[in-house]
């Protein structure tokens, strides 16, 4: 942790006892070879191990970046990690944050479930380090991971999310674990009353992740001054929210968010503390009979991460000051370049739960779905059959998830940053059997990390058989994954792909028509028609009735 570069309050909060620590710049020592190590970390040196999967990639994993947040730290924002004597060995697996695993977690949970997935614990704030570096000298842009899971679940030992490839096209590569659930988003006005906030503990952990990545990056060959988070759903809301998050100035120089914002995946406004406080202690109470924080604290984390629903992101008064849609419209957000989309069949997952969609649920339902908003929303999916509605049920997901990060694209680039669009749409091979879910939520993660052949995670999982080896698909992977390394790199993800191949151009957000996308798609990249004008007009007015007037802000 870096002693001469504190923020005053949050910063300062979080670190609380970084008196006489050490950084990078303190030690003097020549930048070591990476790949031979040992590493020096402020907390002490590591050494990594050859990946494995990919020649030439060393890999660094479960080095603490926080205090292991147990007894009196549970629910208290990270505090800085012990050093240790000696050389750490980095070739195993942090545990990973309490959550719940197979059967009550289903289908597997692919952090929890997986042969070789590592233990649960509260001990559980550790990164991993994914570089192609040879030595400290080399200053390439940094990737850090977010996983998501409805704010409940994940890890950044996911197979899914193995950096390999990614280093390969010339990144370093971090992901982190972060607390889940009640024991990373939970706010009590114990906290409150004593710092002024309470919640986004796993918000916390995030910043904490990103000082230290800020502060030790370096020796690893990576380049503090160009840092990008990327994430999906629950992480994508994360790293959305961190883009107008004062903590974060200063961590992060990119963002791509993939399905999710700080408005969650629906628009609408941000929960209140005061709302999420009340929902904590009123579960406590039922469950335990009391609800004050000596008591919650002296209980198994097991036991509330099973009795106590996790609040998820809140505007908390400190990391979230206010409804971040507020900040983003007015052009208060950080000086952050974006890249953000969503997959066109976003919402195909829920056709699993209850019964199949008809006319008459549909039409009844209409109310429910579009409040003041009913014409436009017959407008817009004109149903009139019992097929149509099992057709078009879905459909709503993903068109108010795609408005939602169109609009964080152009509020970003009406403050003066670069800013991409994209649509998912690539249909991905299913196994035979399996339901054909195409361009589902979580669909696009195999191929931004060109991991095909690594076991996917719930809802999008599309054939690890079927795409392992299939050329058209890997030749999709490439490019998608190399959009994603450049943009990392320069804040524009054009340029040429692994096969020295240009890649189709994506232009920004702000050259585009009202109705064109850039489209992500194995038979088709590149500019396209969007939703069309009928659901913009919808989404428009939803976000005008919902958000903007309840906030006092305008909707334009």
């Amino acid at each position: 942790m870096r002693c001469g570069h504190l923020r005053a309050g949050f910063v300062a909060l979080m670190l609380a006892g970084t008196a006489g620590c050490t950084t990078m710049a303190d030690t003097g020592a020549p930048a070591a070879r990476v790949q031979d190590g040992p590493v020096r970390t402020a907390g002490g040196l590591v050494r990594g191990v050859a990946s494995g999967a990919v020649d030439g990639i060393t890999v660094f994993r479960g080095i603490p970046f926080a205090a292991p947040p147990v007894g009196p730290l549970r629910w208290e924002m990270p505090r800085p990690a012990p050093g240790w004597q000696g050389v750490r060995d980095a070739s195993e697996w942090g545990d990973n944050c309490v959550q719940n695993p197979a059967p009550q977690r289903f289908p597997v949970n692919s952090a929890t479930d997986l042969p070789g997935s590592p233990a649960m614990s509260e001990d559980c704030l550790t990164l991993n380090i994914w570089t192609p570096a040879v030595s400290g000298e080399e200053r390439l842009p940094v990737m850090v991971w977010v996983y998501g899971g409805a704010y409940n679940e994940g890890g950044g030992s996911a197979p899914f999310s193995h950096g390999d490839h990614l280093a390969a096209k010339g990144a370093v590569v971090v992901t982190f674990n972060y607390r889940v659930g009640s024991l990373g988003f939970f706010a009590h006005p114990e906290l409150t009353a004593r710092d002024g906030h309470s919640g986004n503990q796993a918000l916390g952990d995030a910043v904490a992740a990103l000082q230290w990545v800020h502060d030790n990056i370096a020796a690893f060959g990576g380049d503090p001054a160009r840092v990008t988070i990327f994430g999906e759903s629950a992480g994508s809301a994360m790293n959305a929210a961190l883009a107008g998050a004062p903590p974060a100035d200063g961590l992060i120089t990119r963002v791509i968010a993939q399905s999710g914002t700080w408005q969650g995946l629906n628009i609408g406004q941000m929960v209140a503390r005061e709302a999420a406080e009340q929902r904590s202690l009123a579960a406590a109470q039922a469950r335990f009979g009391a609800s004050d924080l000596a008591t919650l604290r002296a209980l198994p984390a097991t036991e509330i991460n099973a009795s106590i629903p996790g609040q998820g992101m809140i505007v908390d008064g400190h990391i979230v000051p206010e409804d971040l849609t507020r900040v983003f419209v007015a052009g208060r957000q950080l000086d952050v370049d974006v890249l953000t989309g969503s997959n066109e069949d976003e919402g195909s997952f829920t056709a699993l739960f209850g019964p199949p969609a008809t006319l008459a649920s549909w039409t009844q339902g209409e109310a429910m779905r579009w409040g003041d908003a009913v014409e436009l929303g017959r407008a817009a999916y004109p149903v009139t059959t019992d097929a149509e509605a099992l057709t078009t049920a879905t459909q709503p997901f993903g068109d108010n998830m795609t408005w939602l990060h169109r609009q964080f694209a152009m509020w970003q680039a009406a403050r003066g940053n670069r800013a991409f669009h994209y649509w998912f749409r690539h249909d991905p091979p299913y196994d035979e059997g399996r339901g054909n879910l195409g361009a589902a939520h979580t669909g696009e993660i195999p191929y931004v990390f060109d991991n095909l052949c690594a076991p996917r995670t719930f809802p999008g999982g599309s054939s690890v058989e079927r795409m392992c080896g299939n050329a058209a698909e890997e030749a999709l992977a490439d490019m998608v994954s190399q959009y994603w390394v450049n943009f990392a790199a320069t804040g524009d993800p054009n340029g040429t792909a692994g096969n020295g191949a240009a890649l189709p151009r994506w232009p920004e957000v702000d050259t585009l028509g009202p109705n064109q996308v850039f489209v992500i798609d194995a038979e088709r990249t590149g500019v396209a028609e969007w939703i069309g004008p009928a659901k913009i007009s919808l989404y428009d007015e939803i976000f005008r009735s919902r958000v903007a007037e309840p906030l006092g802000i305008a909707a334009d």
